[in-house]
């Protein structure tokens, strides 16, 4: 395989290749009507997501539904703090959590555009320390053997969590307790991400590469992938990028302190208790987070970002669009058609499959709920969620702030409440 070129060479070439940034996202509201929904029957969602703010089982959430690029529903239900009685608005900043991983999984896809590595070649063409890793095998007596990977982990195992890698509290749980790397969380990390990844090749992962879906730290590796064969920063890299460009004005790792106000409040449930009000600071277990007053050092590809339902609309329609949004094109139709196939074969289970940074739709019958084949999807760890329609050309944002979430079906309630909303259904059939 030729060398992948320098880091000064690849900097140039990211530079040459930057967009203007785009305007502020102003984007107005629509009539339903016009782009084939149904406003009699959206109030019914907006009647439900009351109901579960009258009943206390959310605090507040922000709903976008947009079709055909238009934005035809955008809600906002309860409050941003309830204890203060601040209501939720629809520009309020949430935390995304794991709906950062699409975003870097982008950014990955982009430097295979400029040639800045391949996504079937081994992670240590860039990162060398993952030349050689190892695996955590399971002994009989309960204990475990550290033996050495069968092969090399590769940037799309990573990009479709086959990599093996899982969030350190696995068989060899003691060894990444020890390393000081567990969960998801890292804005309290006094370290940039590229070390705490260096630290993590030297770990035993839970299984071989290839062999099974772990969720895990696959996208913080590769947002060291992004910095290391770009040579610029995550956060700048991603600013420049994707969100000037997009005009995604209001997503950031950390949250600047003329936005703080517009952060909304973390609430924790228990089933059949009340929600309370999650506890200052916190990691990665609960808590409000350092998104506004920590170290702002780490930079997580995994779940370090906060955004408004507007912002990652926007993010989403251009995915839809094969890649650009407004005449500002982050990839080519092509790489967008790779990152929406099925990469796992059976390994999601019925009807569902794993592409290159999102959940895929391969089966609509085995997975037995409204939507559409090829839609891609996923969400984050304080309740939020979305997806994108090819047939439907829908984008579906919804965010809230409730970890832990057990029992709440809201996510079951959207989904049903947005198609039934539908009523010229195939919105790209026979184009």
């Amino acid at each position: 395989m030729r060398p992948f070129r320098s880091h000064t060479l690849v900097a140039a070439l990211v530079a040459a290749c930057v967009l203007a940034p785009a305007p502020a996202a102003t984007q107005s509201l629509v009539a339903p009507e016009s782009v084939g929904l149904s406003s009699d029957r959206l109030q019914r969602l907006t009647r439900a997501f009351d109901t579960y703010v009258d009943e206390g089982r959310l605090p507040g959430a922000v709903a976008l539904v947009m079709r055909r690029g238009e934005i035809a529903y955008l809600e906002s239900f309860g409050f941003r703090d309830r204890e203060a009685a601040d209501p939720m608005e629809t520009d309020d900043l949430f935390r995304i959590a794991s709906q950062t991983k699409a975003i870097v999984s982008t950014a990955v896809l982009m430097l295979q555009e400029e040639g800045a590595l391949d996504i079937n070649a081994p992670v240590a063409t860039v990162l060398p320390e993952f030349a050689e890793t190892t695996v955590a095998v399971r002994r009989d007596d309960g204990g475990y053997d550290v033996v050495p990977a069968n092969r090399a982990i590769t940037f799309r195992d990573l990009l479709t969590h086959t990599a093996g890698v899982d969030y350190g509290t696995g068989l060899a749980s003691d060894r990444w307790e020890a390393a000081g790397i567990q969960g998801w969380y890292f804005a309290d990390r006094d370290e940039p991400v590229r070390e705490t990844v260096r630290r993590m090749a030297a770990l035993p992962f839970q299984s071989q590469p290839g062999a099974r879906f772990v969720y895990g730290y696959s996208t913080d590796i590769l947002g060291a992938v992004v910095e290391a064969a770009s040579g610029l920063p995550l956060d700048a890299f991603l600013r420049t990028r994707v969100f000037e460009p997009l005009g995604m004005v209001d997503t950031h790792f950390f949250v600047p302190p003329e936005k703080a106000q517009r952060l909304a409040v973390v609430y924790a449930g228990s089933r059949g208790d009340p929600l309370e009000r999650a506890p200052e600071g916190g990691g990665w277990q609960g808590g409000q987070g350092l998104y506004l007053e920590g170290p702002r050092a780490s930079f997580s590809g995994g779940a370090g970002l906060v955004s408004t339902a507007r912002d990652y609309a926007r993010f989403l329609q251009a995915i839809l669009n094969g890649g650009e949004l407004e005449g500002r094109r982050i990839l080519s139709p092509k790489s967008v058609e790779l990152m929406v196939a099925n990469h796992v074969g059976d390994l999601m289970g019925p009807g569902q499959g794993f592409g290159l940074g999102f959940q895929v739709v391969r089966d609509l019958g085995a997975r037995g709920r409204l939507g559409s084949m090829g839609e891609f999807s996923w969400g984050g760890a304080y309740h939020s969620t979305y997806w994108g329609d090819f047939t439907e050309d829908l984008v579906v944002v919804y965010f809230t702030q409730v970890l832990p979430a057990p029992g709440l079906d809201d996510h079951v309630t959207l989904r049903n409440l947005v198609y039934q909303a539908i009523v010229d259904g195939g919105a790209r059939r026979g184009r």
